[in-house]
């Protein structure tokens, strides 16, 4: 081999290294280019808004979040088969998604939606107990029952106490996400409604609580969908929200993080 030669094999050698190493440094992992889309219950929207941020921030990826009622987004999964993770308000809509092939049997319960009755301040009704709720001219607002985690745990609840015919003469709103329930409230249109301690806030209601015997307490889990493109990055994402420092946040925002022996019955 000539002189020259070897320069010029030496040169490109250089060159290749170079070249390979920019990049090594500058092209992102494919996770860090990664989107998960989440889907979650109206009810849990602020800590998981806080979550996806926090988790994208630590992660390098971005964490898009579909909020709803729980049947709503279990409808939304079926059609586009699109998305990485699910987490309603309650166990039994998660169970749906599994019936139906939509998510994994495998979910980690986070923390309790736990129902409580919420009154107008002053309880100028004089409220005491879920069995008041079935009183006549009381303008009741609860969660639909196809809709919503807390819809279904009030059949639950209204069944335990023998009150469920006298209730639906009651009922003048059945929001399609808890959220509705609330504004209902809010906005004087109702007397009482069944919420969730997260969403019954001391400041606007007065709160009654049901006693836990009583009580259908829900735990939201979370899993991942059957159709992930991305099960790693989606299972991390359901670990952290799981994980202690996501289960911080939920109690940031009044839930009860799982598990809590007060709850457990």
């Amino acid at each position: 081999m000539t002189r020259v030669s070897g320069l010029i094999l030496l040169t490109l050698a250089v060159l290749a290294a170079f070249i390979c190493a920019a990049g090594c440094i500058g092209t992102p992992t494919d996770e860090e280019n990664a989107t998960l889309l989440i889907y979650a219950g109206a009810g849990l929207k602020a800590p998981m808004a806080e979550i996806g941020t926090v988790f994208g921030e630590q992660n390098g990826v971005t964490v898009e979040l579909t909020y709803g009622g729980s049947g709503v987004l279990i409808s939304q999964m079926e059609t586009s088969h699109l998305g990485d993770a699910f987490i309603p308000g309650g166990q039994p809509d998660y169970q749906i998604a599994v019936n139906k092939g939509l998510v994994s049997n495998d979910s980690q319960l986070v923390a309790y939606h736990v129902p409580i009755i919420a009154v107008q301040k002053g309880n100028p009704l004089g409220i005491q107990t879920v069995a008041d709720l079935a009183k006549p001219g009381v303008r009741l607002a609860l969660g639909d029952v196809n809709a919503t985690a807390i819809g279904k745990a009030g059949v639950e609840i209204f069944k335990t106490y023998g009150v469920s015919e006298e209730i639906e003469d009651n009922v003048i709103l059945r929001g399609a996400t808890i959220n509705e329930v609330v504004t209902a409230m809010a906005t004087g249109n109702a007397d009482a409604a069944l919420l969730t301690l997260d969403n019954a806030k001391g400041d606007q209601f007065d709160l009654i609580e049901i006693p836990v015997t009583n009580n259908s307490i829900l735990i939201a889990p979370i899993g991942i969908t059957t159709f992930t493109t991305q099960p790693e990055l989606a299972q991390k994402f359901a670990d952290f929200v799981a994980s202690d420092e996501g289960k911080a946040i939920f109690e940031k925002y009044g839930f009860p993080a799982y598990p809590n022996e007060k709850y457990m019955s």
